[in-house]
């Protein structure tokens, strides 16, 4: 009797262990190498440096300059006040120190908003992050989906090809007709166009998973032929509950309302005054050679000054006051933002929980199909041993086999997707 192969809930791992990938290790390789996650860890490290721009705005401002000039003159006359030749040489520097004392508030908001931008490229790295884990989670299931599918595929072939067999051997015989032998050959055929078919799935499904790894696509990839799916131990409510104090993309939206609210105090900054401390140091070094005088002309100058100005903006066409109205406004769609990102984070829980179990339920009953199936086709090989069935009926329920096997893969893969979906909304994916 031919061997069925059952697909179960794990598989046969494949004999190169030593080359196994596990999910922890795509998920190591991807954090370490994933163009996204990369580009996602630089940015928030932008935002975090971005804070010293902030406490930069306590502090003066201070330039120096310096500059040295020399000179030769060449001077023929015959007036008696003629210097003759001469050489000068001048040495010129300077400090200058501007301190703003108070702008309206400005210096205090925008110190915070740079660590509130900081907290926010925090959440967006997370985000990015977490999206691209997923994106390889959802891949790496892929490539044991596919390769899955292609033990399947495999082994419908191996039963055409016995099939196939038989009827070559009894047409030798003269006790096959030709009906059944073409109908074989059929059969055979197209279960060599699906695992041809099958083949490059999987090709392409392991080509994908690399480049989310950010290795070369030619790099072999060999995977765990398992799919679990762990039980969810939180109620919808729990579930709903976490999502609102742990997904990424309402922190980022949280944290954008936080932003637009100190927009508005930094649109108000304008209507307070400004004041402003500045303080000047300037140092020349003049010396001067004639051949007229023995002895140099020397001349050294040093002044300093400080002052205090202070400056109030009374009217620029209301420029002002139409940028605090806009803030305002923005501010308002921030939190608005955040209220339809609640909404949608709470509604999209409740969906994707009732999603998962309607999909755990699917396997469960196509896991009843698949053993129902496997005992109809054996039964089937029995009867057509004896030739008390036709061909045709033995391929209804070769082709039954392969339907419900395939449609268990399937449902396994998509229960699977259904809880890393709940599992990233919850803010449970590992990213560090």
């Amino acid at each position: 009797m031919f061997k069925i192969i059952w697909i179960g809930f794990l598989l046969v791992i494949p004999a190169f262990a030593q080359d196994l990938m596990t999910v922890e290790d795509a998920i190591a390789l991807g954090l370490k190498n994933n163009f996204d996650i990369l580009i996602a860890r630089n940015n928030r490290e932008i935002a975090d440096n971005n804070k010293g721009k902030g406490t930069a705005e306590f502090l003066p401002v201070l330039g120096v300059n310096a500059a040295y000039s020399s000179s030769h003159t060449d001077q023929q006359t015959n007036s008696p006040f003629s210097f003759g030749n001469s050489d000068a040489k001048n040495l010129t520097a300077g400090a200058t120190l501007q301190w703003t004392l108070f702008d309206g508030f400005k210096m205090f908001t925008t110190n915070n908003q740079f660590r509130t931008l900081a907290t926010l490229g925090e959440f967006q790295a997370r985000n990015a992050i977490e999206n691209s884990v997923v994106a390889i989670l959802i891949g790496y299931l892929n490539v044991v989906q596919q390769e899955e599918l292609l033990e399947v595929a495999i082994n419908a072939l191996d039963i055409s090809r016995s099939r196939l067999d038989k009827e070559e051997v009894r047409e030798n015989l003269g006790s096959a007709s030709s009906t059944d032998l073409l109908n074989a050959k059929v059969s055979f055929n197209n279960d060599r166009s699906t695992l041809l078919n099958q083949e490059l799935r999987l090709m392409v499904a392991k080509q994908e998973l690399n480049i989310l790894l950010g290795r070369d696509v030619s790099v072999p990839v060999t995977v765990e032929n398992e799919i679990n799916i762990a039980p969810l131990s939180f109620t919808v409510d729990e579930l709903q509950e976490l999502a609102l104090k742990r997904n990424a993309t309402l922190s980022v939206a949280e944290q954008n309302k936080i932003i637009a609210a100190q927009n508005i105090s930094l649109a108000e900054a304008p209507f307070y005054p400004r004041l402003l401390a500045s303080f000047n140091y300037n140092y020349s070094d003049l010396r001067s050679e004639t051949s007229r005088f023995d002895d140099p002309v020397e001349s050294k100058t040093t002044d300093y000054n400080g002052a205090l100005s202070l400056s109030f903006n009374l009217f620029n066409g209301m420029r002002d006051m139409i940028n605090r109205q806009n803030a305002i406004l923005n501010e308002r769609n921030a939190n608005l933002t955040l209220q339809d990102v609640r909404n949608k984070i709470a509604g999209l829980v409740r969906e994707r929980f009732i999603t998962m179990q309607k999909r755990l339920e699917l396997v469960a009953l196509e896991e009843q199909n698949v053993v129902a199936a496997t005992q109809n086709l054996e039964l089937q090989q029995d009867k057509y041993n004896i030739g008390a069935t036709t061909s045709i009926e033995f391929r209804d329920a070769q082709v039954n086999l392969i339907r419900t096997q395939s449609t268990l893969i399937v449902a396994r893969f998509q229960a699977r997707i259904s809880r890393l979906q709940i599992e990233q909304l919850i803010g449970n994916i590992q990213i560090d």
